[in-house]
């Protein structure tokens, strides 16, 4: 399981010192990406202004062909288009799932949102069957909600 409890915390003391956005979403993504080996992708998405497509932002892994994603298709737009978290165990089981890397078995997407107002996403990825559980979702919305107060901060 992620223990993101010192993440969290870091977050919320950057927002304090006055960092903005770009440098929490990527100290967030280096981060989570450093803490456990089972990650071979992770990324997040921002949502566009009309709220049809996310941009990639940040991400450390392999070269991805998905700088952008249509709200409804792959497991990222899934996510937005349901405003729900997803958990793929087995890629090949999920008929959106947009492969970029055959090797990858399974992706964890957490919405990165404040109320009904969703800003992106968190998308890690393993190539490790059922890499994620319950339990690392769990640990992610913590993370996400901090970037989501953050995003929201900057949009007033």
């Amino acid at each position: 399981m992620l223990d993101t409890t010192k993440l969290v915390s870091e977050l919320q003391e950057m927002r304090e010192d006055g960092y903005r956005s770009d440098a929490l979403l990527r100290y967030a993504v280096r981060t989570l990406k450093g803490a456990d080996d089972r990650l071979d992708w992770v990324g997040v998405y921002l949502l566009d202004n009309e709220g049809k497509e996310l941009w990639l932002h940040n991400y450390l892994g392999p070269r991805t062909e998905h700088a952008k994603i249509p709200v409804g298709q792959g497991v990222c737009g899934t996510a937005v288009a349901e405003k729900r978290n997803i958990n793929v165990h087995d890629a090949s089981e999920f008929k959106a799932f947009l492969a970029d890397n055959p090797s990858i078995s399974s992706e964890l997407v957490v919405l990165i949102q404040a109320g009904d107002q969703v800003f992106g996403v968190l998308n890690l990825e393993s190539m490790e069957p059922a890499a994620f559980s319950d339990a690392d979702e769990a640990s992610l919305r913590p993370v996400a909600d901090k970037l989501a107060e953050q995003l929201a901060s900057e949009k007033r």
